[in-house]
């Protein structure tokens, strides 16, 4: 077991290390601007590797079905349990915000994408794409609700999630494959090449990112809330995502893919959505950086087990 954990470390951790490393040492050394590649990968590479993977993916719409299913029932526990901790703990509404942000929203696209493809092939690849779509989805509605609650407009929130071009790549790859059409090979190859870009890249952005959160020293009362949001992400939402898995009786690849994608550390747009609207930043900087580093040990033991 042990061995085959330090197999998977090696197979799978240390290749997404490389980009991670390097994003790291040019943000610390050469103080990378992370904004133009954020840009990059949000407008160009992101839809190229949801269209080209979802013209390409071998997966059936009850997949598709079960996929979406298992993201909404997943989302409305961890909201549930979040909530509860927090007023438990009686969290101000800015920590309370913060907490249900660290538990719900998971860095399944520049970090998780890499990590299927890594672990379970093409196969796996094909269908982390449709979580990921979805999760985008969730981050910038359900996302902006969690941070924002009374200052929530769900009309700005569904008009930001429109305006993120993987939205519309993902509508026309679905378009066209039921249709059973397809681009000009020529197009498609291109789309091809610049979808091969997209996990060096975005793994750079993630350990740049990474450098710059800060480990902040936090109040006692928000030290809770730290300790109760990483025992969530860490610990809890893998039995949460496995209740879910079990109680939609998904089975094989699908049931691995999701397990992981789901267990992911804490989404560093979280950190965004934090600082606009006040939801403890500090709290949700410092839990990115720490469930991060925690995922490199944590996440070749979860797969190791999927794998058995």
């Amino acid at each position: 077991m042990i061995q085959t954990v330090f197999t998977t470390l090696f197979q799978v951790i240390v290749p997404l290390s490389i980009p991670v490393i390097a994003g790291a040492l040019l943000k610390y050394f050469r103080d990378l601007d992370t904004k133009p590649l954020t840009t990059l990968f949000l407008y160009f590479l992101s839809p190229a590797i949801i269209f080209d993977t979802l013209m390409k993916a071998e997966i059936s719409y009850g997949e598709m079905y079960h996929t979406l299913a298992f993201c909404i029932l997943n989302l409305l526990i961890l909201w549930t349990v979040a909530r509860i901790a927090g007023k438990l703990n009686q969290l101000a509404s800015p920590e309370l915000a913060g907490l249900t942000l660290i538990s719900s929203l998971t860095n399944s696209v520049n970090y998780g994408l890499p990590l299927v493809m890594l672990s379970f092939g093409q196969l796996g690849l094909d269908r982390a794409s449709v979580y990921v779509v979805i999760q985008m989805i969730i981050t910038n509605t359900f996302g902006v609700y969690l941070a924002a609650r009374s200052q929530f407009s769900f009309k700005s929130a569904v008009k930001s999630v429109f305006t993120l071009p993987a939205i519309y790549t993902a509508m026309l790859a679905i378009v066209l494959r039921v249709f059973h059409l397809h681009l000009p090979a020529g197009v498609q190859t291109g789309v091809t090449m610049v979808a091969g870009a997209f996990s060096p890249v975005v793994l750079a952005i993630l350990g740049a990112q990474m450098v710059g959160v800060k480990n902040a020293n936090l109040d006692r009362k928000v030290q809770t809330s730290f300790w109760t949001g990483i025992t969530i992400r860490l610990l809890i939402s893998p039995l949460i995502a496995c209740l879910c898995l079990y109680v939609l009786n998904i089975k094989g690849i699908l049931f691995s893919v999701l397990l992981i994608l789901s267990s992911m550390p804490v989404a560093v747009n979280a950190v965004v959505l934090a600082e606009k609207f006040n939801a403890s930043p500090k709290l949700v900087s410092k839990s990115i950086l720490w469930t991060t580093l925690a995922s490199f040990i944590l996440l070749p033991m979860l797969i190791v087990l999927v794998k058995q």
